[in-house]
């Protein structure tokens, strides 16, 4: 495996955490590189008959794997902001605010854009490379630089006068457009590795769901006599199965409407975030006080082992049971409590949420254009298909055993994107800090997907 050169000779950069760089690279600020524009405060109402309503971009178009432009809004822009807020080819776009520092190229992907006070536009200047700012700023952020700046305790802001005066490396240009043509090239390679990666997980995803649907609507013989459930997304069942809404084996009861005080200490609050795994996870639960733990329990709203909690806003579906030897702790906004009858057994019920049987069901019953959620009362009306209870057992138990084949492998790859990632990272901070020496570099003929090449200083 190749490995890369240092640089012959380096000095001290006069910043700590940065220290030695090249002894012919500069150590300045960002506004001595390149012009920075804070966009223009939201406007919904026309306020002049000059103004005019134009695309524009905000802080969540700018995501980490580049610009999503899936969803863009418009604005009223005056003839003056036109001018001045314009996106050209070959802007650095840098959120402002969200998550602080994300930076993309815009390279006219419409025809005509402007952008929000979300967004710093950086336009190089004195022949600096967009292409390696952008890096550049990738670094910063993985340094934790930004964070640290913009103190994520609070909102943070990543202002025009904080972008201008962070620190900036910087080689002479033909040097900036080499290494930015290198960390393309590698960048890209390591991105095909990651995207099949995701692939595959998608797939055994996908199989895995699809083991799970067959077990809790077919069974586990193939030989059993088969009825028509009389339920189009259910089709044909074991003939000794009962065809039941969820409201008939469980009580389906809605969150508290209300919105719970936090604090560093007290009682955790179990939402979205806490029930993508098998059990509820309260790791990074929010905390709230005794006085309003009691009010979100309130009308049989305590979490019992073996209830289930349900995601039925934004992340629709996202189900866990309640573990044992877990502490007290309430449901939050967005979700709902399951409490299963003796007919079922959690472990049953909660395979069945996962599979494509509810996934079908949802798709009916969800509601909202940009934030999906479902209503409670659709929740109940869930159709599923109940074998007797030895039958759950077992189903549960061989469910459990074939699917660990999949969840092992799935967790592999996700280790996999994991170090791949690492590597992209590390492979950008030697780059633009001048640890390796790319003034020789020369893009092969033809771009191979390889493992990337090791560095070194």
């Amino acid at each position: 495996m190749v490995k890369y050169k240092a640089y012959p000779e380096y000095r001290d950069s006069g910043v700590e955490w940065l220290g030695k760089i090249p002894t012919h690279w500069i150590c300045t600020q960002i506004k001595y590189g390149y012009n920075i524009t804070l966009g223009k405060m939201l406007q919904k109402n026309k306020s002049s008959s000059k103004d005019e309503l134009k695309p524009y971009l905000k802080a969540q178009n700018i995501q980490p794997t580049g610009l999503d432009l899936s969803i863009v809004d418009n604005m009223w822009f005056s003839p003056e902001e036109k001018n001045k807020l314009l996106l050209k080819n070959n802007d650095v776009l840098i959120s402002e605010g969200g998550d602080v520092g994300r930076s993309a190229l815009w390279q006219g992907e419409l025809v005509e854009c402007y952008m929000q006070n979300a967004i710093n536009r950086a336009r190089a200047i004195k022949g600096n490379s967009p292409y390696f700012l952008n890096y550049w700023m990738v670094y910063l952020k993985s340094a934790d630089f930004i964070n640290t700046l913009c103190n994520k305790a609070t909102i943070a802001h990543y202002t025009a006068e904080k972008v201008e005066t962070s620190p900036l490396l910087l080689p002479d240009s033909d040097e900036q457009l080499r290494i930015s043509l290198f960390l393309d090239h590698e960048t890209a390679k390591i991105d095909k590795l990651i995207e099949k990666q995701q692939q595959l997980i998608e797939l055994l995803k996908e199989k895995r769901q699809a083991v799970i649907s067959h077990a809790v609507t077919k069974g586990l013989n193939p030989d059993v006599p088969m009825k028509n459930s009389g339920i189009q997304w259910l089709g044909k069942v074991p003939e000794h199965w009962v065809c039941i809404s969820l409201k008939h084996i469980a009580n389906v009861i809605d969150c508290k409407h209300i919105t719970a005080k936090f604090s560093d200490i007290g009682i955790p609050v179990a939402s979205i975030g806490e029930v993508k795994n098998w059990f509820v996870d309260l790791s990074t639960a929010k905390l709230t006080d005794r006085k309003d733990y009691l009010t979100l329990i309130d009308g049989g709203r305590k979490p019992l082992v073996g209830d289930i909690i349900y995601s039925r806003n934004a992340t629709v579906g996202e189900a866990a049971i309640v573990g044992e030897n877990m502490p007290d702790f309430a449901m939050g906004q967005d979700v709902c409590l399951i409490k299963i009858k003796q007919k079922a057994t959690s472990e049953f019920i909660l395979y069945t949420l996962k599979s494509i049987v509810i996934a079908q069901q949802l798709n009916l019953a969800m509601v909202g254009s940009t934030f999906k959620r479902i209503n409670v009362d659709d929740i109940r009306n869930f159709s599923l298909a109940i074998p007797p209870k030895n039958e759950q057992d077992f189903i549960v138990k061989s469910l459990m055993y074939k699917l660990e084949k999949y969840d092992r492998i799935i967790s592999n790859a996700l280790a996999a994107i994991f170090h791949m990632q690492e590597r992209r990272t590390a492979l950008i901070a030697a780059a633009v800090t001048g640890k390796i020496d790319l003034r020789e570099w020369v893009a092969p003929a033809k771009q191979e997907v390889e493992e990337p090449q090791e560095t070194t200083a």
